[in-house]
């Protein structure tokens, strides 16, 4: 068990753009639990917005802020290439993070990212908000609970029609600074999706890339991405900007030796062989308002959080050997880094 953190956590926020709208929101439900004292943003007239909006302390430079003796914990919503400079920095400092996704990008990162986090002792977090949907916990709970028996099948989808232009995708159309194109981008969601039901090692993957609409980026507004895993199970997950999913296709489903289970992100239906099929229905519920409070109950009690920097480093894994598949036409091994 980490150290605690007294409660309200104080946050520093590290980047105020797009994505911090979402987790703002997520803060102002826990106003008792929690509070934004610091925000760093390289964008005067972004920065000024947010400390406006929040009352918090402004920097113009996120090595400055974790220096702030007034936060416990960072949330880093930053452009891709920028997360593990800001993890080293914010560990360093002692203070503990959530970091939004992807973790890193490169099997050099992920090194420094894990030396630094197991050196410092503090608590990383990574912002793997759909595994706070509701059918997506009770599904796992069903794996688990071995009602499927040994899982054969991981299937996840995560596919919707981006308007992006060359103006608005920014720094996400240059692979310098997003890692690759949409599967390290909304690709990873479905990439960690099907680790955490899976509940295995990823040992080798074959991808099939494509830029079918967005001309544009540098990288894929597409994927297709087929692995093994170290128990004999194969996980197939689709993803893309330049199409929404066909309608009836499961956002995810897992096929066992005794049944099956598949969801549309809300409701969960499992069926056994031989047994009337069991629905599950949920409401929809804001997942980065749940990741938040999960984080802040992380840090409150000392308890790990869902996914930890072993589990972020494991979806690059799977990613980055998609990614050499893709340039060889081979099946590629995932290297553990």
């Amino acid at each position: 068990m980490t150290s605690t953190v007294q409660s309200p956590v104080r946050i520093g926020l590290i980047g105020g753009g797009g994505i911090a709208n979402a987790h703002l929101k997520g803060y102002a439900q826990i106003p008792d639990r929690v509070k934004i004292t610091a925000i760093a943003d390289a964008s005067e007239e972004a920065l000024a917005k947010r400390v406006e909006e929040t009352g918090a302390t402004g920097y113009s430079d996120f090595t400055e802020m974790v220096k702030d003796p007034n936060i416990d914990a960072v949330d880093i919503c930053l452009p891709h290439h920028l997360h593990t400079p800001a993890i080293i920095a914010a560990a360093e400092a002692g203070k503990h993070i959530l970091c939004e996704k992807p973790l890193c990008l490169t099997p050099e990162e992920a090194t420094t990212v894990s030396q630094v986090i197991e050196k410092t002792g503090v608590t990383l977090m990574c912002a793997h908000n759909q595994l706070f949907m509701p059918a997506v916990a009770k599904a796992k709970e069903v794996i688990d609970s071995g009602a499927l028996g040994q899982v054969y099948e991981v299937r996840t989808t995560d596919s919707f029609f981006n308007d992006f232009d060359p103006e608005s995708m920014g720094w996400r159309g240059h692979a310098a600074t997003s890692g690759g194109g949409e599967l390290i981008d909304t690709g990873y969601h479905p990439t960690y999706l099907m680790l955490h039901l899976a509940g295995a090692t990823p040992v080798s993957a074959f991808a099939m890339l494509s830029t079918h609409r967005l001309k544009f980026m540098e990288g894929e507004d597409s994927a297709q991405v087929l692995v093994r895993f170290d128990n004999g199970a194969v996980g197939q997950l689709v993803t893309s900007w330049a199409y929404a999913a066909a309608p009836g296709t499961d956002r995810f489903s897992a096929v066992g030796e005794k049944g099956s289970l598949s969801s549309d992100g809300s409701t969960l239906r499992v069926q056994l062989r031989g047994e009337e099929a069991q629905v599950f229905e949920h409401e929809d519920v804001d997942t980065f308002a749940a990741e938040i409070s999960h984080f802040v109950d992380v840090l409150t009690t000392g308890k790990r959080p869902i996914n930890n920097q072993v589990e972020g480093v494991s979806v690059l894994g799977v990613i980055l050997a998609a990614y050499e598949s893709s340039k060889t036409g081979q099946v590629a091994d995932v290297i553990s880094l």
